[in-house]
């Protein structure tokens, strides 16, 4: 009853067949650059209103196979679909699949939102039932292919018949009707535009389900050869689009329920893009993509290129890709080292080695034997890298990458320190920038403020805190690394005559080739191989990567002061001396005082007290013989209780301590009595914890830095 009353106020508030016509849905946006210049329009494009006598009746088939196929038998709700799909969800245990009718989905479309809410859902089913009973089932399926959204701005199927293969939408062939039919489902990653294999994929399903419901045989579509099909050529597309394909559905979360007219300011810069898109087509291998994200020091993104050429392929490499990272992924490998204990001066060896069965080779087959931490990471050491891992813990590694925005999955075989684990350029990228963040995390975004076309603000972002993910020590010898790495090692090729750090990447086979640094401000990862990953001859991360890298900076940190990384380690106490170190001293080493205040050497075998020489341990000024001096004078005891004396009351200077009595077998630590006990005769220390030698260099740790 109470669904009944809402879908009769539901119907007596719909619009008239003609408003309906007339309306038109979509949203106009307007995307401007971080200095408010227009990048580009989105908005809705309409063709011609085709009558329902004049929509080609393979078009109407399509749609309702593939759609609805017991669209001319249902009120607008489907009960034997929705009883079908909670069977199957029941029986196989998984959530119920959508089972919106044609009805449904037009409602939705003029009337309500997206959202996956149940309020939605209901209010979506009364109008459903509602448009059922005010209009006939050919009013609807006209509005529907009029209206519908089909994917690269078009709306209704003479929009998107013009788009796609440059004809209006009364002279669709059944191949172009199955084609149009499967954008429905998902417009974004079936139209011909986006990847033509994946439209000929579902078109295909289309035309199977046409058969299935009798609407062609099955001759017909076995003789349909989709590929045929003449697409027409796209126009007005550049590289700025693969930014604005990532940004763009993050306005799903900043502003759910927005539909009015917007203009969407973002973070990237114009200038920038231009020059990130040409470093990279002029150093791209032949037949290879490539890809380049750039970060500002808080997280936006100043540019950002997917690949090589957005008309033939909008898939975005630098977002969507998962690759092998190879010697890049060493930046985790040498962060957690330093984090355990390793300083770039530490000593390690580089030689052949095996872990758990794995031998890890290094690129050019030698061994250098014994270096320091900085060298093994500039040239890139795998041996060292695998010893590192295996040291630290192969799963503190992983740790250390996902604290670093890793969000790919991580494998912890001993192989992983040489990056066998997939991830995504800008989640790299990401990690860089937190070194250059001095090791506080940094959030990549695309979008600072939205408004409506009146100017009233939507959003605006607020500054971000990031988090600490390691130790400022940590995160300057890292630094210190990667600089070494470009100033002398693979990445050379990477200077730009201004300081940089970063560090190269390759693979096996050549596949995949990757650089990753940062400079005054500015952290930027490209990456370049084929999509199908296949070797590329020549490919090294140390080449045409970091080449792409450097033709990019030159420009983009023209305008920007010079900045010198912060490098000087100024380690933890614990590091440079632990803190049980005291707990293993020598006993040779204890002090023993007498009852007064004098120092007393139990082993010393001549009648020369040690305590009893002046500090230049000169015998000729050792103070005469005598009875033992007060180990304070009045003066100290004095100022020691706050309490006041005269001038005249001064105590006299304090005169020098006489030796101890020697001591003898009788009194065998002198005349007076210890302030700690001796060892027992017999004694065994335990052994003394000494730091490693290259632990502590005073010429470049001074103590009081400590």
């Amino acid at each position: 009853m109470v669904f009944g009353i809402a879908v009769a106020v539901a119907a007596q508030s719909l619009p008239s067949y003609q408003a309906l016509k007339s309306s038109q849905s979509g949203q106009m946006i307007v995307v401007r650059a971080r200095d408010g210049t227009q990048l580009f329009a989105l908005g809705p494009s309409y063709g011609r209103w085709i009558p329902f006598d004049q929509i080609p009746q393979v078009m109407k088939d399509a749609l309702v196979s593939v759609e609805d196929r017991r669209f001319h038998q249902h009120f607008g709700i489907d009960p034997v679909g929705l009883a079908r799909a909670s069977a199957v969800a029941i029986i196989r245990q998984r959530p119920m699949r959508a089972t919106s009718t044609i009805t449904q989905q037009l409602a939705r479309n003029v009337f309500l939102n997206n959202s996956r809410s149940v309020t939605r859902k209901l209010r979506e089913m009364v109008l459903a039932v509602a448009l059922e009973t005010k209009f006939s089932k050919d009013q609807i399926l006209e509005l529907y292919l009029n209206k519908v959204y089909f994917g690269g701005g078009a709306y209704g199927i003479d929009s998107a018949s013009r788009k796609f293969f440059n004809h209006p939408g009364t002279t669709l062939s059944l191949p172009e009707a199955a084609i149009i039919a499967g954008l429905v489902k998902a417009p974004s990653h079936y139209a011909p535009s986006s990847d033509v294999d994946a439209a000929v994929t579902r078109a295909r399903v289309v035309l199977k389900t046409m058969a299935e419901t009798g609407a062609i045989s099955p001759e017909q579509a076995n003789d349909v050869n989709i590929k045929d099909v003449h697409l027409a050529p796209e126009s007005g597309q550049n590289s700025v689009r693969y930014f604005t394909d990532w940004a763009l559905p993050q306005l799903d979360v900043l502003l759910p329920d927005n539909s009015e007219p917007i203009e969407v300011w973002t973070t990237l810069d114009a200038g920038m893009q231009r020059t990130a898109t040409a470093a990279v087509l002029a150093n791209v291998p032949k037949g290879a993509q490539g890809a380049m994200v750039s970060l500002d020091r808080d997280g936006a993104v100043l540019a950002m290129v997917g690949g090589t050429d957005y008309i033939t392929s909008n898939y975005n490499r630098a977002t969507q890709a998962q690759r092998q990272p190879g010697s890049a992924w060493k930046l985790f490998v040498y962060l957690a080292a330093l984090e355990a204990g390793y300083t770039p001066d530490s000593a390690v060896v580089d030689e052949p080695v095996t872990i758990q069965g794995w031998s890890p080779r290094n690129s050019g087959g030698s061994y250098a034997g014994k270096i320091d931490v900085r060298t093994a990471f500039a040239y890139s050491k795998n041996t060292v890298a695998a010893q590192l891992g295996n040291e630290v813990g192969f799963s503190n590694v992983a740790a250390m990458a996902r604290r670093f925005g890793i969000t790919t999955p991580i494998n912890t075989m001993p192989s992983m320190v040489l990056g066998t684990s997939d991830v995504r350029l800008i989640d790299m990228t990401r990690a860089f920038a937190a070194v250059q963040a001095k090791g506080f995390s940094v959030e990549p975004y695309g979008i600072t403020k939205v408004k409506t076309t009146d100017g009233r603000v939507l959003y605006t972002r607020e500054p971000a805190q990031g988090q600490s993910l390691v130790a400022p020590y940590v995160a300057a010898g890292i630094t210190d690394l990667l600089q070494t790495a470009v100033n002398i090692g693979t990445g050379r090729a990477a200077q730009i005559g201004r300081p940089v750090a970063g560090k190269t990447g390759t693979t096996t086979s050549n596949k995949d080739g990757w650089f990753l640094g940062f400079s005054s401000g500015i952290a930027t990862g490209v990456w370049m191989g084929r999509d199908d990953a296949k070797p590329v001859p020549g490919l090294q991360g140390g080449a045409a990567p970091a080449r792409a890298f450097a033709s990019y900076m030159r420009a983009a940190t023209a305008n920007r002061p010079v900045e010198t990384f912060d490098t000087q380690l100024k380690l933890p106490n614990w590091q440079l001396e632990p803190d049980d170190e005291v707990n293993f001293g020598n006993p040779s080493d204890y002090q023993y005082m007498d009852d007064q205040g004098n120092l007393v050497t139990p082993n010393a075998s001549d009648g020369a007290d040690a305590a009893a020489l002046p500090p230049d341990g000169s015998p000729d000024d050792r103070a005469p013989a005598g009875d033992g001096a007060p180990a304070a004078n009045d003066d100290f005891l004095d100022r020691a209780t706050g309490r006041e004396r005269s001038p005249d009351q001064a105590a006299p200077a304090r005169p020098r301590a006489a030796p101890a009595t020697r001591p003898s077998a009788a009194a065998p630590y002198g005349d007076g009595y210890p302030r700690r006990a001796p060892p027992p005769d017999g004694y065994a220390p335990p052994p003394r914890r000494v730091p490693p030698p290259d632990a502590y260099d005073p010429r470049r740790y001074p103590r009081d830095d400590y």
